[in-house]
C-alpha cells in the first residue's frame, strides 16, 4: 500500500506492507513494515511477524464437543478508533459486520467467530492490528480450565500442644 508524505520537493512515495502468518495449529503472527521499496517492505514485515507470534485460545461455544472453535470468551481489540470485539459463535455461523472483514481480518481455519467491528474510520491497518489485539486477549482471562489442580492435605493434629 503506497503513502505519500507530502515535502517542498514534491511527494515522497514509501510503501506500507501487511504480513498475517500462522501455522493453522494455534499461533499467528502480524507484521507491518514501512520502506522505500516494495521487497524490502515485505521482507521487514515478515520478519516482524515472526517476532510477533502469540498463541491463540481457542474454545467451544455451547457444549464441549468435537474440536475447540472458536473464542473461549467474548474478547474485546482496539488501536486506534477501531474498536473489533470477538463473540464466541456456534459451529456454522459466520457473521461479519463489514464486508471484507473476513478477507481482512485474521482468522484460523474451521473457526467460528462472530465479528463486531465499529471502525470510525475504514482503516485496513488499525482493523488487523485491533483483531489481532483480540485474538491477543484471548490468554488475558484466566478461567476455571486453566486453574492448577489443587491438591489438600490432611491436617495431623498430633503435633500440635
Amino acid at each position: 500500500m503506497p503513502v505519500q508524505k507530502q515535502t517542498r520537493a514534491g511527494q515522497r512515495t514509501r510503501f506500507k506492507a501487511f504480513v498475517a502468518i500462522g501455522d493453522y495449529d494455534g499461533h499467528i503472527g502480524l507484521g507491518v513494515k514501512c520502506s522505500k521499496e516494495v521487497a524490502t517492505a515485505i521482507r521487514g514485515a515478515i520478519i516482524l511477524a515472526k517476532l510477533s507470534v502469540i498463541p491463540v485460545r481457542r474454545g467451544y461455544w455451547g457444549n464441549k464437543i468435537g474440536m475447540p472453535h472458536t473464542v473461549p470468551c467474548k474478547v474485546t481489540g482496539k488501536c486506534g478508533s477501531v474498536l473489533v470485539r470477538l463473540v464466541p459463535a456456534p459451529t456454522r455461523y459466520w457473521l461479519s459486520s463489514q464486508l471484507q472483514s473476513p478477507r481482512n481480518c485474521l482468522t484460523w481455519p474451521d473457526s467460528r467467530i462472530a465479528t463486531l467491528v465499529l471502525p470510525d474510520r475504514q482503516l485496513l491497518l488499525q482493523l488487523r492490528q485491533a483483531t489481532f489485539a483480540a485474538i491477543a486477549a484471548t490468554y488475558a482471562y484466566l478461567t476455571p480450565d486453566m486453574w492448577s489442580p489443587t491438591v489438600f492435605t490432611k491436617l495431623s493434629l498430633s503435633g500440635i500442644h
